[in-house]
């Protein structure tokens, strides 16, 4: 019950909130705490109606779509609540009919309501006692049946609304990730992402659920304080000290329960994080031998949940026993109360002792609810606290939308006066930069690494935005252009090739769904590909697993190549495209990007300075600037950085030449 303290001048201790004591009795505080976890549950059970946040928005939304179900389940709520009453007032009147000496009537019209049916009494009174009783025991057999439809039913309808929401939710949680700007996608780790997008959902249909279930239940407790102030205001006073008692441990426990929920889920999506990046690092981990070490993370991240989840159950385990014990205390002390109130009656002492009983211990079912619902709604609070950040746009930067529909390329592409900061704390990748891609021009990009070649490329791609300057296609911003539109008009080949588990077929189709079988052979064959596809059992068919690990470097960076072929891009962007290549291979498909440029706008980021003699114009670059330019030839005849390097490539020998980007 937390710490108690003597406060001078004061005889007893008094509560202070969690943990001490304020300037009222403990006995006094126990009358009066019940109306505080009313009025916290009533405050719980509307907190969706006034959260502004994302989540809650949802349910609204959803709800108001959904009002027939909700409406359904509400009346399903008072059949529950009102049959509920009316088997305590059936229980009554059967105790009291048990209770009478033979042969002598009960007194119908002092009966509550049926003091207003004198026709009804008329009859009951005129019933043989032991018929009386079956039709009373029938009564309540069919109250409960009622009650029992109306709790299924009930059920039913939350079920759907529920699953609703949750569907919902995840289609906006995995469109509200892919409407992420790529700048701001790349701050999350993959498994932060999976495993709010897997638990997301689940922790709305629990709040849901517990939700309902918090309706249900005032009205449960509306009907128990109803009977118990009809027997006795006494009683009722005896009934909510029980409740104030059970409330000071829920005072204690709730806060403690929420930080543990809070350390739980961060917890959690560390472990998820972790398990995600070993899974899509295995290749990495085999190599390095550091697979053991990996094991042992993750299994230092599961020790630590086990103990937190331990210290949540302990104090999740306090309020069963406490519940399971106190009635039975109180019971027996109130049954001693129960003959002084009721002693002095000539009859009703047994049928309100027992209806009473009765009514408590359902009352006090329902501060067990209480209870799990509190308890649940700040189990879940964490992890609606993490959807909500996710779900939050207000520190987000969202890609582009609406502009104008990009159709072709006319004249050139050009960067003007061009600064990219990935980060403020971080010198520029580009500062200043000028360059024109004509159309149908192959411009090249050499330089060391982190010259800011591929920012280059991020840029005409649309993943990041300038931090100054422009880019301009044939005169107009790219800024102004519908960003699907332009990104569809596009082919890139990476280094870093990203393959889906399909099949072969299905991944150089991708971004062309249309194209038939004949134009993905076509494209496979100008990118060298078709050769080890037919040699496939399943040739296009052929599933090549998670990221084409069925598949050797240079096999991925073909299809790679075939996919944006078939595209016939306005804007083909090789990124170290042949780095996975032989030589062999890199001839074969160095021919096939040769007749590609003949007819369209090619930028190569270099790898091997072989592949870029025939350019139209080559960039060198060094810290974000533009340090040379011109062909091939020109740059030799500078004698500058281009010469050098092509010297130091040349020293290797046929064509073997080391990487500079």
């Amino acid at each position: 019950m937390g710490r108690q303290r003597r406060l001078k001048g004061a005889r007893n201790p008094v509560y202070k909130g969690p943990g001490c004591f304020k300037s009222q009795p403990l006995h006094q505080y126990c009358l009066a705490h019940p109306i505080r976890l009313f009025r916290r549950l009533v405050r719980q059970g509307l907190a969706p109606l006034r959260d502004p946040r994302p989540a809650s928005r949802l349910i609204r939304q959803t709800a108001r779509k959904e009002w027939k179900v909700l409406s359904f389940s509400m009346l399903c709520n008072l059949l529950q609540a009102a049959a509920e009453g009316a088997t305590l007032g059936v229980v009554f009147l059967a105790v009291d009919l048990l209770s009478k000496p033979a042969g002598q009537a009960i007194n119908w019209s002092s009966k509550g309501f049926l003091a207003s049916l004198p026709q009804l009494t008329a009859g009951l009174n005129a019933m043989p006692r032991n018929e009386l009783f079956l039709l009373l025991l029938g009564l309540a057999v069919l109250l409960k049946l009622l009650q029992s439809v109306g709790m299924y039913l009930g059920s039913l309808a939350m079920g759907y609304y529920s699953a609703r929401t949750s569907s919902r939710l995840m289609a906006m949680i995995h469109s509200h990730i892919l409407g992420f700007s790529f700048a701001c996608a790349s701050r999350y780790r993959v498994g932060e992402l999976l495993y709010v997008a897997g638990a997301g959902p689940n922790a709305v249909m629990t709040e849901i659920n517990v939700v309902s279930s918090i309706t249900l239940t005032i009205l449960m407790m509306l009907t128990y304080l109803v009977v118990l102030l009809s027997l006795s205001p006494w009683l009722l006073v005896a009934a909510l000290v029980m409740g104030g008692l059970l409330s000071l441990v829920q005072q204690q426990l709730l806060p403690r329960i929420r930080e543990r929920s809070f350390i739980g889920t961060e917890l959690e999506q560390n472990l998820s994080s972790r398990i995600t990046e070993n899974i899509q690092g295995l290749r990495l981990l085999h190599t390095s031998g550091e697979l053991d070490e990996a094991d042992q993370g993750v299994y230092s991240r599961t020790g630590d949940i086990e103990v937190n989840k331990r210290a949540a159950t302990r104090l999740n385990s306090i309020t069963g026993p406490i519940n399971t014990f106190l009635p039975i205390l109180m019971i027996a002390g109130i049954a001693g109360l129960s003959l002084l109130l009721f002693g002095s009656r000539n009859s009703g002492v047994l049928p309100s002792l027992v209806t009473f009983v009765v009514a408590l211990q359902r009352l006090n079912n329902t501060f067990g609810t209480i209870a799990a619902s509190l308890g649940s709604l700040n189990t879940n609070a964490a992890l609606l606290e993490l959807l909500n950040k996710l779900l939050e746009p207000a520190d987000k930067q969202f890609r582009r939308r609406g502009g104008i529909k990009f159709k072709s390329l006319q004249q050139a592409i050009s960067l003007r006066n061009l600064t990219l900061h990935y980060s403020p704390e971080l010198q520029p990748a580009l500062r200043n930069l000028n360059l024109d891609l004509p159309r149908g021009s192959t411009v090249a990009l050499v330089g060391s690494s982190g010259a800011g070649k591929s920012s280059i490329a991020d840029l005409l791609v649309g993943l990041y935005d300038a931090s100054e300057g422009q880019i301009l296609i044939d005169g107009t911003p790219l800024p102004d252009f519908d960003l699907i539109s332009w990104q569809q008009h596009l082919g890139v080949v990476s280094q870093d090739t990203f393959l889906f588990n399909a099949t072969i077929g299905e991944n150089i189709s991708h971004g062309s769904p249309n194209a038939s079988r004949a134009e993905i052979v076509a494209a496979a064959e100008k990118a060298q590909a078709h050769g080890f596809i037919s040699d496939l059992p399943d040739g296009y068919d052929t599933l090549i697993g998670e990221r084409g690990y069925r598949l050797s470097g240079g096999q991925r960076q073909r299809l790679s190549l075939a996919r944006a072929i078939l595209r016939d891009p306005e804007l083909l962007i090789l990124d170290e495209a042949t780095s996975a290549l032989d030589t062999q291979s890199e001839r074969l498909v160095q021919q096939a990007i040769d007749q590609f440029e003949r007819q369209h706008t090619v930028l190569v980021i270099a790898h091997r300075l072989s592949t870029i003699v025939k350019a139209d114009q080559i960039f060198v670059l060094d810290k974000g600037q533009i340090v040379e330019q011109g062909n091939h030839q020109q740059l030799l005849e500078r004698e500058g950085v281009y010469a050098g390097l092509w010297r130091q490539q040349v020293n290797m020998g046929n064509n073997s030449m080391s990487p500079v980007g």
